[in-house]
């Protein structure tokens, strides 16, 4: 039987940060029609329940039904790490996150983490996430397993590493693009799953693993390629001792096949002008993740130049470098990095980059991350008046975006009052 979803509804014909924000469009009535996982018919909701009135009908009253967010950057094996005191990033990863990938080679407790993980997620109104895992392929098959289970569209690859990381967590260049290619075989394409081949990033790949990756890649062009670029300036700094030959860190990934359209870089904090021309001409994304950043004292991402070059950006909380789990948080996160660079983001141009944004930054703006007739229904209702103080400063606005942004800036999970994965709704704790 079909479902009809009413309430204030948004969706975008484009990115509201280039082309306006008449680019995104509000129903303060509007309805879904949900068939078969997919969104059949929307409208106003009156005359989508006069058309279909076999439907069961879901009233939401005053608040937003939208897409589901997308987390476009995770670390799930992170996730119990969150919130960890006082590190930059490498003494972060020798300190937190080592010591607990490590523990994922125990299958059972990769099982326990990726559905802590992915029920957090859901909570948040996260529909989608592209993960790195960690070198134990059953990091991997734990993850697709707990998202296959909850009908979710998902991401995720084996994080390759075979150098400058500690014995028991690192694997070789061969070991590395064989369970790789075991993996997609098994995984990619299965339902609503993706393999994404994952180097973790240059300094932890030798020469030997990063061609290998290269060439699986080559031989599997429709899978994504995701690793880190240009994070923290250190960072950068090792990466030139690493490898001397190369023209910028960029040139790391591209010397080896790992640059394309499908290629998905975290970070891109501080890169030079030639890494950004050959990132656009390349058709590469780039993820913001902005508590993150912040959090390990990373830097401040160029959103308002790299927007206006015409960069693909997608957005994500980077558990656990970020410290929410929430895309609302991150959004408001977003928000206050652009403003130290001189630029106040829309509310429009926020939602889209948790969206539609991130949705085609991995290859996936014809399938999730927007409302239109024919897409996945992954969605989240959101309350704006979830708690007291949200309420009483929703009250005082003037249009739907003035009502908008207090929960963008001080929403949390609380907001969250529906999700709905692959047009079936999830069962919310309480």
């Amino acid at each position: 039987m079909p479902d009809i979803l009413i309430g204030q509804t948004l969706s975008f014909a484009a990115d509201p940060q280039i082309a306006g924000v008449s680019a995104a469009r509000h129903e303060t009535r509007g309805g879904l029609l949900l068939d078969s996982g997919r969104i059949r018919a929307l409208g106003a909701a009156e005359d989508l329940v006069r058309a279909h009135p076999q439907a069961r009908v879901h009233d939401y009253g005053q608040a937003l039904i939208s897409a589901g967010f997308i987390d476009a950057h995770v670390h799930y094996p992170q996730t119990a790490i969150i919130a960890s005191w006082g590190k930059r990033l490498i003494d972060w990863l020798n300190t937190y996150t080592f010591p607990e990938e490590m523990r994922l080679n125990d299958p059972a407790f990769a099982r326990a983490t990726a559905e802590s993980c992915l029920d957090l997620m859901l909570a948040h109104g996260t529909t989608t996430m592209c993960s790195y895992t960690t070198i134990h392929p059953a990091s991997v098959d734990a993850f697709f397993a707990a998202a296959q289970a909850r009908g979710m569209r998902a991401l995720a690859g084996k994080t390759c590493m075979d150098r400058n990381a500690p014995e028991g967590l690192r694997d070789t260049a061969q070991s590395a693009h064989d369970d790789s290619a075991a993996l997609i075989a098994r995984w990619h394409g299965v339902d609503r799953l993706s393999y994404v081949i994952t180097p973790r990033f240059a300094p932890t790949s030798s020469p030997e693993q990063l061609e290998a990756l290269g060439a699986l890649w080559a031989a599997h062009p429709d899978c994504l390629m995701q690793t880190h670029l240009s994070e923290q300036t250190d960072e950068i700094a090792w990466v030139r001792r690493l490898f001397p030959a190369a023209r910028d860190y960029l040139d790391v990934y591209e010397s080896f096949g790992l640059l394309g359209r499908g290629a998905v870089f975290g970070h891109c904090i501080h890169l030079e002008p030639r890494e950004r021309a050959r990132l656009l001409e390349a058709g590469a994304a780039l993820i913001h993740c902005p508590t993150s950043n912040t959090f390990i004292g990373s830097g401040l991402f160029d959103m308002a130049g790299l927007k206006a070059e015409g960069q693909r950006i997608g957005l994500a909380t980077d558990i656990g470098g970020g410290s929410s789990f929430s895309m609302l948080r991150t959004m408001a996160a977003a928000y206050e990095v652009a403003q130290l660079g001189g630029t106040a983001l829309h509310p429009a141009a926020l939602w889209w980059l948790a969206t539609a944004g991130s949705a085609a930054a991995l290859g996936l703006g014809d399938r999730i991350g927007n409302l239109a007739v024919g897409m996945e229904a992954d969605l989240v209702v959101i309350d704006l008046a979830s708690t007291p103080a949200i309420a009483q400063r929703a009250a005082r606005a003037e249009s739907f975006w003035e009502a908008l942004f207090p929960t963008i800036m001080m929403g949390d999970d609380r907001a969250v009052r529906a999700v709905w994965v692959n047009g079936a709704p999830v069962a919310r704790p309480g």
